[in-house]
């Protein structure tokens, strides 16, 4: 069996951004989460029988305590922010595991869902569904890979090497050393991507960099950047901490777990809400033609 794993968050971003707007009879919004949940619908007429979804339910994490320039919802779409406990209810109902994260984030429940999924063996591939580049440290060879499903594209341990220029286990060094603008971090002065990339890929690790004796890499200004970084040391090993994803986050037990059984008894009910009638004659449907489902309550 293969596991997908989706990012709930990113899906109902990239989902309001690119759906018009739907207010329901209740006057709420609901176009970016009827847009979710028809497109969970299609991955399981698809065939996909083992999946969940993470979401951001509170977008503050622990890490905003670690970084005072850590993102927020401040200045977000209320619209999109409203839907978040829309989302969890109706993925739910559909009978889709969901983990609205608070504390942790959605990529912390993602990576420990992908670790305990690819440590059973009657998993043949794990796919992290979302294009966020914090979750490319989850992959392994070709086992955990990333799935841009607006792409169409699948990145494992090779694809990583070729984007990054560092192996998935270097990623939050990587991190650390570039910053990163969508979490809010800024790296260290003169580290680019392409610097980054050479030194990583040679010593792996922050703690590895010889701070003291020439690199013989063909960087530019390697004694600056060694002094940028041994000055910084510090703040780079901090940067590094936050990017890097809490693989025991409270997700599953087994993959077992993750098998989609057929929707609950609200999920009529969620549809009605969703002004989307079809999705209950589409995934009554998917019933008829699969294994004897019973609805779960």
């Amino acid at each position: 069996m293969d596991v997908y794993l989706l990012d709930g968050t990113y899906e109902l971003f990239r989902h309001f951004f690119a759906l018009p707007s739907l207010v329901n009879r209740e006057g709420r919004e609901v176009a970016a989460t009827r847009g979710v949940v028809s497109s969970v619908i299609g991955m399981l007429e698809g065939g996909v029988t083992h999946i969940g979804m993470a979401t951001d339910h509170v977008i503050e994490s622990f890490r905003n305590a670690m970084w005072p320039g850590y993102k927020t919802s401040e200045g977000m779409d209320p619209r999109i922010l409203q839907q978040f406990p829309l989302l969890e209810d109706a993925i739910a109902a559909l009978g889709v595991v969901v983990w609205p994260m608070v504390e942790l984030e959605a990529d912390d429940a993602l990576g420990a869902a992908a670790q305990t999924s690819a440590a059973s063996p009657k998993v043949g591939q794990v796919l992290i569904c979302s294009p966020d580049k914090d979750l490319t440290q989850c992959v392994r060879d070709t086992r955990v890979v990333v799935l841009d499903r607006r792409a169409g594209k699948i990145v494992d341990e090779a694809g990583v090497i070729a984007k990054f220029g560092v192996r998935p286990e270097s990623i939050p060094d990587y991190l650390a050393l570039v910053g990163d603008s969508a979490d809010g971090f800024p790296g260290l002065p003169g580290w680019g991507a392409k610097t980054t990339a050479a030194v990583l890929a040679r010593y792996v690790h922050l703690e590895a960099i010889p701070l003291d004796t020439p690199w013989n890499l063909p960087v530019r200004g390697p004694e600056k950047l060694a002094g940028v970084l041994k000055d910084g040391f510090a703040l780079a090993l901090l940067f590094r901490d936050i990017a890097t994803l809490r693989f025991d986050a409270p997700t599953l037990t087994s993959p077992e777990d993750l098998y989609w059984a057929g929707p609950t008894d609200r999920f009529p009910s969620i549809c009605e809400e969703l002004e989307a009638s079809s999705f209950a004659d589409r995934v009554a449907r998917l019933i008829a033609r699969s294994s004897p489902f019973a609805p779960r309550g």
